[in-house]
Formats: C-alpha cells, structure tokens, sequence
C-alpha cells in the first residue's frame, strides 16, 4: 500500500506503509543513530514527533523487549529507507513490523530519506502528515499540518504510579549493595537511567511528573532527578 509524506512546505514524498494504516500529523526529526532503533521507538523524548532513521536499513536484528527504555512506545510515527521485515538476532522476540502495528504507529518507508534529513537540517524541524490516501487538494491538507504543535507530552508520558527498583530489577546484579537512595520525577525518564543508578547501588523511586516535593522529601532521599 502507498504512503505520503507531507511536509509543511509542500513537499511530498512518496513510499509504501509500514506499521499502523492511521494517518497522523507529527513533528518530523531526524536521528543518525545507526543501530537502537527500539531504543529510540521507546524514548519518551519522542512524544508527539515522527522520528526518521538516517541509517538505510533498520529492523536488521528485531525486536529485544529487553532493550526497551519504556513500557510503550509514544512515538508519533516512524520513517526509513527499508524496513527489515525478518530480522535476525538470537534475542529476537518479534519483528520491527510486528512491533509498529502492535503499538499503533504509522510509519513510511521507501522515500530518500537523506533528501528528506537535508531538507529538515537546513529549514529545520517541520510538520508533516503520513498518510495512506492520495492528497487531492493539498492546500487544505497543508493548512492542517501548520497549525499542529507538540501538547501534553508530559503527561503523556510520565509513569500514573510511584515505582520503585532495588539492584536485581531491571536487569540488574542483585548482589549490589543499596548505598543511597534516588528519586526521580519523572518528566519522560528512561530505564537506562535508572538502571545506571542501580548499577551503582542506588534504591531508585520514580515520581508521577506532578508529585508535589513535599511527598519526595518525605521519603529522605539522597539525590532528586528531574529528567
């Protein structure tokens, strides 16, 4: 099936869907990373944008859950070159395609995706819409895309819940001594955060973004992340 992309000044770009058929109107950036794809599908950093891949080839080795830097994906939408259907990795649990349909992103692949890095590093971030259907009238669809602004996304993505990790969660040595507690108010954490912090003996407590300080210093920690 064909997909679309376009930009707010007018471009558009032409390839085949991948993930969710939904359309979706996002922030468009770029990431040069050449492998952690999943990390970057996970990042909560990337609520409410569509992320392209500048490497060609992403989903060359699958989907590892344990790779994850959140429960979910808040990723708008995802664009590369050539999506790997297969994969190959011994760790393996899923496809990349499995995954963007199961998470409900939309995505395109089969576009210049080196043009489309180009033309966002020297104009700088844009809006843009994929979709499935053929725009006819380009200047409604184009009038849409402009008025769209990243909202919300901290509350989108912050945890509903306090949690807290000792050393032997989040894969983790549970041989580590616990030294020092941290919290973290969490405005779009990341595992990998945490698990540094337990990895250096740390009893690590994540705060809804909204936890007012007085529950947090309550709780006596030794350090206090926002991040």
């Amino acid at each position: 099936m064909n997909a679309y992309l376009i930009l707010e000044d007018g471009t558009v770009f032409t390839g085949k869907s991948i993930g969710s058929k939904k359309e979706v109107i996002s922030e468009i950036v770029f990431n040069t990373s050449m492998t952690g794809y999943l990390e970057v599908l996970t990042d909560p950093s990337y609520a409410g944008q569509a992320v392209v891949m500048t490497y060609p080839l992403i989903g060359n080795y699958g989907i590892c859950n344990q790779d994850k830097e959140a429960k979910k994906s808040n990723t708008d939408a995802f664009i590369v070159r050539e999506l790997a259907r297969l994969g190959s990795n011994f760790r393996k649990e899923e496809s990349i395609q499995q995954f963007l349909v199961e998470q409900d992103i939309p995505g395109i692949e089969g576009i210049d995706t080196r043009a489309l890095t180009k033309r966002l590093r020297e104009k700088g971030t844009m809006n843009g819409m994929i979709t499935t259907e053929k725009p006819e009238d380009l200047s409604a669809v184009l009038e849409k895309i402009k008025k769209y602004s990243v909202r919300g996304v901290v509350d989108k993505v912050t945890t509903k819940e306090i949690v807290s990790y000792k050393p032997g969660d989040l894969d983790t040595d549970s041989n580590i001594s616990i030294t020092k507690k941290v919290a973290i108010l969490d405005v779009g954490t990341k595992f990998n955060i945490a698990r540094c912090l337990l990895k250096r003996g740390c009893e690590v407590t994540i705060y809804p973004a909204k936890t007012k300080a007085e529950t947090i210093l309550a709780s006596h920690p030794d350090g206090i992340m926002l991040t």
